[in-house]
């Protein structure tokens, strides 16, 4: 079935679209060669129709213009091939919804960066690259349009070659992939629509090919380079680090405002006003309402004691020095919503990750808890090699949003240790949420 859907999706019609737009620039690309022999026959007719003189007394003004030309070219290819790069990467944004970094920006307009501009001359070899890839992209676009036009065959047949009998006439021709299909019969129709249909079939996949290969070399050439890549991740990484602590920072102050505080201020004043009605000297002058602000104050105790608990487990949570295992199986037991989980580490992770796993887990436990409407969560925790995956699945009705506040948060939370999140979550469930993270800062 998905075979059958695959030519009539949005994404196949947008690929369709972003191979043509591949086969024109090839196209132009072969095209530029024959550029400078254009001008330089241009110039010679020129220069020699202006002083009326023969060849030989124009060849020192060619030979003076064609190096100039040249030049030219040379100076204005990076640029060119900057700007073509940069159309380019908007097109598979818009058609495929591939995002490719820009490169990074050319330091000057002088000549000499500009001759010098490494993305410029990666872009131009992107445009040379082009050339070839245009080839399973031109074939897949070719199968695509011309195969409807095949498939149509038998339809129109009866109303254009319905002549007297005995009427000898041409066969009429389709383009298939394995050249021209001629026929001069009905019957024979339904070879070319079988052809067609083929065609049709094949298109999606023979796009998707071109389209994988075209954005593999993009992503190489038209993108930044590795090191600048990394260091702009880290630069992000490095903001996004400072802007989670400054948050954790107020957040903590507001809870210390708003909520120890004030009941360790509370519990002051009670004991304070005991102390008026206890007296000084003497006995008691009101012994019930003395008791009665101790025990107020002893409450108020135990509540800032609480409220202290929970801010100390938001920091990092007691239960996590026995381990990952051990703390997720004490979250999910206070979970709203039961949850199985199942633990495979030999080794323990880094203290850090294993508090970003903690608290990754304790997030998406509760968004189950809150949105989905399941009746089970599975939460599981292996390390392969280097790296530690979690994995919360529960039976809901999916639907999740990565962009969304929370798991967006959760993804920048985790990119700080350079972290990946992946979710799964179609209409009607179930929804699939895995966490990748180092087992070590």
């Amino acid at each position: 079935m998905t075979a059958l859907r695959a030519p009539f999706t949005t994404l196949a019609l947008r690929r369709a679209v972003f191979c043509l737009v591949g086969v024109v620039s090839a196209v132009g690309i072969l095209a530029v060669p024959a550029i400078v022999p254009a001008l330089a026959a241009l110039v010679l007719r020129l220069t020699g129709a202006a002083s009326r003189q023969p060849a030989p007394a124009v060849a020192p003004v060619f030979l003076v213009l064609f190096p100039l030309t040249v030049g030219l070219l040379v100076v204005l290819a990076a640029p060119i091939g900057r700007a073509t790069g940069a159309a380019h990467r908007r097109l598979a944004y818009r058609l495929l919804g591939v995002r490719v970094a820009d490169p990074p920006p050319r330091r000057s307009t002088r000549i000499g960066a500009l001759v010098a501009d490494g993305p410029g001359w990666r872009a131009v070899g992107y445009g040379l690259l082009k050339v070839p890839l245009a080839i399973p992209q031109g074939y897949g676009a070719f199968c695509y349009l011309v195969g409807p036009a095949n498939l149509s065959y038998p339809l129109w047949w009866p109303l254009f070659r319905n002549h007297p009998p005995g009427t000898r006439l041409g066969p009429v021709w389709a383009l298939t992939p394995f050249g021209p299909l001629g026929t001069r019969t009905f019957p024979g129709t339904f070879l070319i629509a079988a052809a067609g249909l083929a065609m049709l079939l094949v298109a999606p996949w023979l796009m998707r090919a071109g389209t994988a290969a075209d954005v593999a070399a993009m992503r190489w050439l038209l993108g930044p380079r590795r090191l600048a890549e990394r260091v702009r991740e880290l630069q992000v990484s490095r903001a996004r680090a400072i802007d989670d602590a400054a948050t954790m920072m107020r957040r903590l102050e507001r809870d210390l405002h708003d909520g120890a505080q004030v009941r360790l201020a509370t519990l002051a004043m009670n004991l304070g006003m005991a102390t008026e009605k206890l007296g000084v000297d003497g006995p008691p002058p009101d012994l019930g309402q003395a008791r009665e602000l101790v025990a107020l104050a002893h409450q108020g105790a135990k509540d800032a004691l609480a409220d202290l608990r929970d801010l100390v487990r938001g920091i990092h949570p007691p239960v996590l020095d026995n381990g990952l295992g051990d703390a997720l199986a004490t979250l999910a037991t206070n979970s709203a919503v039961p949850a199985a989980v199942h633990v495979d580490l030999p080794e323990r992770p880094a203290p850090a990750i294993e508090t970003i796993a903690y608290f990754c887990a304790a997030e998406l436990l509760a968004n189950a808890a809150k949105h989905s409407r399941a009746t089970r969560v599975r939460l599981g925790v292996v390390r392969f090699g280097g790296r530690l995956t979690l994995t919360v699945t529960d039976d809901g009705v999916g639907g999740a949003n990565p962009g969304g506040p929370g798991l967006a948060g959760l993804a920048r939370r985790i990119a700080v240790v350079d972290g990946r999140m992946r979710v799964h979550s179609p209409a009607g469930g179930p929804t699939r949420v895995t966490i990748e993270l180092p087992t070590h800062v």
